[in-house]
């Protein structure tokens, strides 16, 4: 693989450690900051929101710029946000920071997706992307866990000022790693924003939002579940948390080499797996072994369908893989923020600590039924739906 696609790992690195660090910091943010377990985890549906915007208007704009130096920018906006954070003196501030550093998620792993896609043959296109979001795994599995133990044992605001540093060095790494990539000369947003005219790429946008709805229904309150119905001490959630990333990165690799010996039953699988998971999480939550299973099985199939869901809606968007891999991001995002919303609505129904995860295996359900639909429409209509890439877009070696 090239190696410019480390450098795109690294900036999925640290972008991945601001969506998912807070998770395990919400319970010290909500005591510190004087607000409820709901309103705290408004800080993950927030940030979601903020990166469906961003992936739609910020591609939008970039579309026709050099993508290295979009990148580079990018990260800069992501370092502004996170520097915010840190020094947020209340929570409104907090919520400023983590929406500017929101902003530039979408667009940065829309773009990445775009160069990483371009830099491999067709046949290994889901793998390119794979490697590029094990910086987003990377960070469940590592940045995570050491992010809250650091927020835990300094406070929440180290945690953030930490990542602030992650990004000033992936910024580097962009710069010296990533080569100059324009875009393609008859790039117009006409063109991009003409792919969603076809039906299979909203049935994409649909899978992406209920996909990643589902885990993360049930992984943005699970700090709670682990302490309060798993009864786990609160200085081991760092360490159980490090159990969800290892399956995240384990999920995201073998879920790419899955997407490209077999894109659309691979999504049915590992949907209909993530349900399962889900269902028996919440059945046997108050055992602890079960639950340390649960876990690891839950990051396994839970980010697993990442590189299966860009390389689909890329696959019937080829004329527009620059704002239709941006919009699979929105819809990942929106799938994030539709979990935490429903998951905390269910908590102040007083469902309980498990009810997260419920809400989470309901949501997967409803996807993995909008994919085998949408897998089940006539090859050639499928076909019909796709145009082919221009010239200047082909595979850059």
């Amino acid at each position: 693989m090239p190696i410019g696609l480390l450098a795109l790992a690294l900036g999925g690195f640290g972008i991945g450690l601001t969506e998912f660090g807070i998770v395990g910091l919400l319970p010290e943010v909500a005591e510190d900051l004087g607000v409820t377990e709901q309103v705290a985890g408004y800080l993950v549906s927030g940030y979601a929101l903020s990166v469906a915007v961003g992936a739609i208007v910020l591609t939008a704009a970039i579309a026709r710029f050099d993508r290295k130096k979009v990148l580079l920018s990018l990260m800069a906006l992501f370092i502004v946000g996170n520097l915010l954070s840190a020094i947020a003196p209340n929570y409104e501030v907090l919520m400023a920071g983590r929406i500017v550093a929101a902003l530039c998620h979408g667009a940065f792993f829309g773009v990445g997706a775009v160069v990483a896609s371009d830099m491999v043959a067709e046949n290994k296109k889901a793998g390119a992307i794979s490697l590029m979001f094990a910086g987003l795994t990377a960070a469940n599995v590592l940045g995570v866990p050491l992010g809250t133990l650091l927020g835990q044992q300094l406070g929440w605001r180290s945690t953030f000022w930490a990542i602030t540093i992650i990004g000033v060095v992936a910024l580097i790494g962009i710069q010296l790693l990533v080569p100059a990539t324009a875009a393609p000369a008859n790039t117009s947003l006409r063109s991009e924003f003409g792919a969603f005219r076809r039906p299979q790429v909203w049935v994409s946008l649909v899978i992406s939002v209920l996909s990643f709805g589902g885990v993360i229904g049930g992984f943005t309150y699970i700090a709670f579940t682990l302490t309060e119905v798993s009864g786990f001490a609160t200085t081991t959630v760092p360490w159980l948390l490090v159990l969800f990333g290892v399956g995240t990165f384990i999920g995201n690799y073998f879920g790419g080499k899955a997407a490209d010996k077999a894109l659309n039953t691979s999504l049915i699988v590992i949907l209909a797996l993530l349900t399962v998971v889900l269902g028996v999480f919440a059945l046997t939550a108050e055992n602890k072994a079960m639950t340390v299973i649960s876990l690891l099985l839950m990051g396994t199939v839970g980010l697993a369908t990442a590189p299966g869901l860009m390389v689909r809606i890329m696959r019937h968007a080829e004329d527009a893989p620059t704002m239709a891999s941006g919009a699979n991001i929105a819809a990942f995002n929106v799938g994030n923020a539709l979990g935490a919303w429903l998951g905390g609505l269910a908590l102040a129904a007083g469902y309980g600590y498990v009810s997260p995860l419920w809400v989470g295996a309901g949501v997967t359900v409803a996807g993995l039924v909008v994919v085998a639909a949408g897998s089940a429409r006539p090859i050639r209509k499928v076909a019909e739906e796709v145009v082919p890439a221009p010239a200047t877009a082909g595979v850059a070696g």
